[in-house]
């Protein structure tokens, strides 16, 4: 069969469209904590719309490489169009995440290997894995601002202050930095790394 009438084709390009969107949606939410004077934050969520931006890289670099790379590919698939606050788009975020690294991606990497595409379906499992990574942070940066614990920790840790390298070592970050003067939003973030569930 040509690989342009195969369902994984559809699924890359789908991918390509959906790693896409998330990179510029992901832009829209950093933009809104900037707007929250949270820099550190913003910039977190900017490296993960640049995740997004490279997996939509690789999925378009697989479609070329395969042959499915034709004007144009008509594809039937929705996409999360969600807007709202700084708050919505990280709970929009994580649940867009934990769809595609708990079905989409699962449900793409097992018609590939069906169809013979080992090579695409790893592909997709690279991917869920770092999509389940994205989660997590989604999950506790979304708790986090909700919560106003975003500058604060249970046990004392080492805060940084981003612009000029202040530290402190406490359970609570500063509202201003006692060296540079800036506002709290500057302070280094401590994301998690176990599984956060939403």
């Amino acid at each position: 069969m040509q690989f342009d009438k195969t369902e994984t084709c559809l699924n890359l390009a789908r991918s390509f469209a959906g790693e896409s969107q998330a990179g510029m949606r992901y832009q829209l939410v950093a933009k809104a904590a900037m707007k929250e004077n949270l820099k550190t934050l913003s910039d977190a969520i900017k490296t993960i719309a640049k995740n997004e931006t490279y997996h939509a890289k690789r999925f378009f670099e697989m479609l070329q490489e395969k042959g499915g790379g034709k004007d144009n590919i008509d594809l039937n698939s929705g996409y999360p169009y969600h807007g709202g606050t700084l708050l919505d788009g990280l709970r929009f975020a994580a649940m867009d995440e934990r769809a595609e690294f708990e079905e989409i991606y699962p449900s793409f990497a097992e018609t590939a290997e069906k169809e013979g595409f080992k090579d695409i379906a790893a592909l997709w499992r690279m991917v869920a894995e770092v999509e389940q990574r994205h989660n997590v942070i989604f999950s506790y940066l979304y708790g986090a601002v909700k919560d106003g614990t975003l500058y604060k920790n249970d046990s004392p840790v080492v805060w940084v202050c981003s612009e000029c390298g202040y530290m402190h070592v406490g359970t609570e970050a500063w509202k201003v930095c006692p060296l540079c003067k800036a506002d709290q939003g500057h302070v280094e973030l401590h994301l998690p790394y176990e599984g956060v569930k939403l």
